[in-house]
C-alpha cells in the first residue's frame, strides 16, 4: 500500500531526506508550505527506523516553512536507548536553516492490563456525516488527499459564522488513497485541529501551529478517525487546543494538544463571552 510522504535513507543510518512536494502542502496557493503534521509524522518515521522501536509520544516544535520544490534533511539522536525504551530527537533543516525539532520516547513494555478512560463521544457515523471541505484548500495540495466529515459543531468553509460556539468540533477523517491508520498517519490528522478555532470564535480564521505534543494509545488499523477537538482558550492571538482520536469501535487510539497562531480572514469581531 502506498505512503503518505516518501522519506528516503541515506548511507547514514541516522540522517533521511524528505522531498517537499506539493501535495504535502497547505496554505494559500501562491504560499504553500509542508503541513507540519507531516513534518512531525516524517521525524517520528525517522526516529522509528533509526530505534527500531514504536512511538510513545512526540513532540514537535515548528520553527519554519518548508517550501514546495524543497528538500528538508532530518538528522536522528538516540541520547538514551535502555532495555525497553529510548529516547531520541530530530532536526529537520534545509541546508543550515532549521524547520521543524521533535523530541520523542520510543519502545513498549509486555504488560497484559490495558484500558482507557476517556468516552468515545455518540455521533453519527461518517457516512451519515457531510462531507466538508476548506475554502482555501485549493486543488493541488494536502487537503483534497483527506475526507473530511462534520459530525458535530461548524466548519469553516467560506459561510457566515456568527456567534461564538461552545469549543467543541468533530470530525471524521479518512485517508482518500484507502491508507489504514498507522502512527505515522495520526501525526498528520492529528494537526487537523484549526478548524475547531473557526467554530469555537464563530469567525474565519487560520492558524499556523506553534507545536503538537501526540501521545499513542492503542492504534488499530482502520480507515476512519472520529477527531473530538476541544478549544480551549484563546487570548492574545494564541489559540490552545487539544484532540482526542478515536477508531469507530470507539478505542482511543491518540490524544493531541497544541499552540497555534491565528490568523484572522473576517473582518466582524466575534461575540464575547458574558
Amino acid at each position: 500500500m502506498s505512503r503518505l510522504f516518501d522519506l528516503q535513507p541515506t548511507h547514514n543510518p541516522h540522517r533521511f531526506y524528505l522531498p517537499v512536494e506539493m501535495n504535502l502542502c497547505v496554505g494559500r496557493p501562491d504560499r504553500r508550505f509542508l503541513f507540519g503534521g507531516v513534518g512531525l509524522a516524517a521525524a517520528i518515521d525517522a526516529m522509528q527506523r533509526t530505534s527500531k522501536r514504536p512511538v510513545v509520544w512526540a513532540t514537535a516544535h515548528y520553527l519554519s516553512f518548508a517550501r514546495p520544490g524543497s528538500v528538508v534533511d532530518l538528522d536522528v539522536w538516540v541520547p538514551v536507548e535502555g532495555h525497553q525504551t529510548s529516547q531520541a530527537h530530530v532536526v529537520a533543516h534545509i541546508e543550515d536553516r532549521q524547520i521543524i525539532t521533535v523530541h520523542a520516547a520510543l519502545g513498549e513494555r509486555d504488560d497484559p492490563f490495558s484500558d482507557q478512560w476517556v468516552d468515545c463521544p455518540d455521533v453519527p457515523g461518517p457516512l451519515d456525516c457531510p462531507q466538508v471541505v476548506s475554502a482555501r484548500a485549493g486543488p493541488d495540495g494536502l487537503n483534497p488527499r483527506f475526507d473530511i466529515r462534520l459530525a458535530h459543531g461548524r466548519f469553516p468553509d467560506g459561510r457566515d459564522m456568527t456567534g461564538r460556539g461552545e469549543g467543541r468540533t468533530r470530525l471524521w477523517i479518512r485517508s482518500r488513497e484507502g491508507l489504514l491508520v498507522d502512527s505515522l498517519l495520526l501525526a498528520v490528522i492529528a494537526d487537523f485541529l484549526a478548524p475547531g478555532i473557526g467554530d469555537a470564535m464563530g469567525a474565519q480564521v487560520g492558524a499556523n501551529s506553534l507545536d503538537n505534543t501526540i501521545r499513542y494509545v492503542r492504534v488499530e488499523p482502520v480507515v476512519w478517525v472520529l477527531c473530538d477537538i476541544r478549544i480551549e482558550s484563546v487570548h492574545r492571538g494564541i489559540a490552545h487546543g487539544a484532540m482526542h482520536l478515536f477508531s469507530p469501535s470507539g478505542t482511543l487510539m491518540a490524544s493531541a494538544c497544541q499552540s497555534l497562531i491565528l490568523r484572522r480572514h473576517d473582518k466582524a469581531e466575534p461575540r464575547k463571552s458574558a
